[in-house]
């Protein structure tokens, strides 16, 4: 295994980014997080990838929270203005990235790992993986932006309990309340997830990036204020050759091909 604090590559339009932290369950300190947001930078560049995976190095932990020794020794200000800035920068641009993005979970996703899962688009799941906020059993609470993507994606009374409590949930489990879609064996968990990002990478990535934006940014919007706001979105989408030549495609009965444009 590489030295590097994050591994990236790029196949078959898509790019794999695996935080390589073994020996600490993938935990999250600065230098890994400025890693991440380097390779997320140049993955989004890449014209021929078209879906991110995230995934952790070693089969225990997708990233089991950030580093708490390194945690301990900081005070509030110099914290606010330093780690959380970064963490709130990069999990943002994970959400707002315009290329979907998997999660693929192999093992334990706690603290900040859950965080980061929580601004992913598709969550996988081994079948061993724990998801977890357990901040307050070090008396701190979520803050990477567990605590308010949590309460957008879980009815309140249920995020509550699980930042209250600080347990853990089992795949399964997490699958029936709605954070994350599937639970795969542990050893077919990376086979399921390329299958799962070689079927979106084939649809129209220019389609996809707008898509992604009238989901995010008309999930904070009014009911009224989306719908005008999915309406120019489509209105974008048929200027493109990708909806003429799936609509070809079709009349055709021909598999389309999608270049973006």
């Amino acid at each position: 295994m590489s030295d590097d604090l994050v591994l990236m590559e790029s196949k078959a339009g898509i790019g794999l980014i695996t935080i390589n932290r073994p020996k600490t369950l993938n935990a999250l300190n600065l230098q890994t997080l400025a890693a991440l947001e380097a390779a997320l930078t140049t993955l989004e560049q890449d014209r021929e990838v078209r879906v991110i995976v995230f995934t952790g190095a070693g089969d225990k932990a997708f990233v089991a929270g950030g580093d708490i020794e390194d945690l301990n020794s900081r005070q509030g200000l110099a914290h606010y203005q330093g780690f959380a800035e970064v963490i709130h920068r990069v999990f943002r641009r994970v959400e707002t990235c315009d290329k979907p993005t998997i999660a693929a979970v192999n093992g334990y996703a706690l603290g900040g790992g859950a965080e980061l899962l929580l601004a992913t688009d598709i969550r996988i799941l081994a079948d061993h993986a724990r998801i977890g906020l357990p901040e307050i059993l070090l008396g701190l609470f979520p803050g990477a932006g567990g605590s308010q993507r949590l309460i957008r994606q879980l009815p309140l009374c249920l995020a509550k309990q699980l930042m209250f409590t600080g347990h853990p949930i089992g795949a399964e489990r997490a699958v029936q309340l709605g954070l994350a879609n599937m639970v795969v064996p542990a050893a077919e968990l990376m086979s399921e997830v390329m299958a799962l990002a070689a079927d979106i990478a084939a649809k129209s990535p220019l389609t996809l990036k707008l898509m992604k934006r009238a989901l995010l940014h008309g999930g904070e919007m009014t009911l009224a204020n989306a719908l005008a706001y999915e309406q120019s979105m489509i209105g974008l989408v048929l200027d493109t050759r990708d909806a003429h030549e799936g609509c070809s495609a079709f009349l055709a009965k021909r598999p389309a091909t999608f270049v973006g444009e």
